[in-house]
């Protein structure tokens, strides 16, 4: 469990430099959890509770339509964060779902230690500052490519920004959240 806490503390580094006086602070305001593969850490409709920074494993964040349809909003693997960010925030239900599609590992932060940890040290407001901007930075991207490019050029920016993410995502899935059919997404692939 040492080594999940070391993991949280080179991905805050990469953006702030932490003693370990501030690191035990930091530390003390997760909590580890682990969850297997198809199980939900929220479903639409559920409070949302928790921020999670991921481990180990893959989480499928979608909306699910009137009709049942599954409309992705992200995936999240080693090394990002995820939740519903809207309920999370402002505290109140799920309009989304956070699926594992792989056994994973998390760390969690409720919205209470999120706010003793920004208050209590300024450089994790930094450092949520600047994750909510490249947050925020890709979100743009990722509408202004479905709103200004075709399926073959969103296809090939996914592949440059997450090769590593395309390996472990089920190719229905990868057609789902570029927004178009298995078979397009086989011409594209081939």
């Amino acid at each position: 469990m040492d080594d999940d806490y070391t993991s949280l503390r080179k991905h805050i580094e990469k953006i702030v430099q932490l003693t370990d006086e501030e690191f035990a602070f930091v530390s003390k305001h997760f909590n580890y959890e682990k969850f297997k593969k198809k199980e939900t850490l929220f479903t639409g409709g559920d409070p949302v509770k928790y921020v999670y920074f991921v481990l180990s494993g893959l989480l499928k964040l979608f909306y699910t339509d009137k009709e049942a349809k599954e409309h992705i909003v992200s995936f999240a693997m080693e090394d990002w964060w995820e939740t519903d960010f809207q309920a999370y925030y402002t505290e109140t239900n799920a309009l989304l779902t956070l699926e594992c599609l792989e056994d994973t590992r998390v760390l969690r932060l409720s919205l209470e230690d999120f706010e003793k940890l920004c208050n209590g040290l300024q450089k994790m407001e930094r450092f949520f500052l600047k994750k909510s901007i490249a947050g925020h930075i890709g979100s743009e991207r990722r509408i202004l490519s479905f709103l200004t490019s075709g399926a073959k050029d969103r296809y090939e920016q996914l592949l440059a920004k997450s090769p590593s993410l395309m390996q472990r995502i089920p190719k229905s899935l990868l057609a789902s959240y570029l927004g178009v059919s298995r078979e397009t997404l086989s011409r594209l692939i081939s």
